[in-house]
């Protein structure tokens, strides 16, 4: 019987902080369970507006299943847009 994946969807802006937290936290998510999208919202500035709804406050950030979990402190969202 397959398990359910969840969605995961790590936001960040390129900076050193959010590519160190990208390789850890990606690479640490089991994929069986877990649909990782990365968004760079340097380059997909559209995606500032969705990565506020889901309650994302600063980047590197990561959201599960609609939940935002902020990782470190590399740039407010505000910086992105």
């Amino acid at each position: 019987m397959s398990q359910a994946t969840s969605q995961a969807i790590f936001f960040h802006a390129g900076c050193p902080v959010c590519v160190a937290a990208e390789q850890q936290f990606v690479q640490a998510l089991d994929p069986t369970r877990y649909r990782v999208e990365v968004v760079h919202l340097g380059e997909a500035a559209s995606r500032v507006s969705e990565a506020e709804s889901l309650g994302v406050q600063s980047v590197p950030a990561l959201v599960i299943d609609g939940q935002a979990f902020h990782i470190n402190f590399g740039a407010p969202l505000s910086a992105l847009k």
